[in-house]
């Protein structure tokens, strides 16, 4: 309380509460989550308590996900259907193939939002291999027609 004269006047500070500290842990939480990338094998992709605080678990998860990504990418670029098929049933092919390609390529972001390096690193360094192995032409034997030069 201070004195002004005749007046009393109360001060009152504001109660703030930190929602972040100094490692941009989230405190709100029982379990912490990361908003900026680190470094570490102590996370948690995919699913709680995955891979736990295990090395091996964690070079495991990170196998999955460069697997995920790869698949991703085989997904994207595979040509499965013969020509002549009936058009129902290539359509209805391709929408089932298409929504397996998402349902993976969700998982692969929900496993970067784990905010890990290691596990973003895993991530694009899969997609960039599925690419080079399916998408681009490097290991595609040309037909001899000179079509397939100019499409990537």
């Amino acid at each position: 309380m201070v004195l002004m004269g005749s007046k009393s006047l109360e001060v009152v500070e504001p109660i703030t509460t930190e929602a972040w500290n100094t490692t941009g842990l989230h405190l709100h939480r029982k379990s912490l989550t990361h908003a900026t990338f680190y470094w570490g094998h102590k996370t948690e992709i995919l699913f709680p308590g995955w891979p736990d605080s295990s090395s091996s678990m964690y070079a495991l998860a990170l196998m999955l996900v460069f697997v995920l990504a790869v698949l991703v990418e085989f997904l994207g670029n595979c040509k499965l259907i013969e020509p002549g098929a009936s058009r129902v049933a290539t359509g209805l092919f391709k929408t089932a193939l298409h929504s397996v390609r998402a349902g993976l390529a969700y998982m692969v972001i929900l496993a970067i939002m784990s905010f890990n390096g290691g596990v973003f690193i895993a991530a694009i360094l899969g997609h960039a291999v599925g690419f080079l192995l399916f998408g681009s032409r490097v290991f595609k034997k040309s037909d001899g027609s000179g079509s397939d030069s100019q499409k990537s």
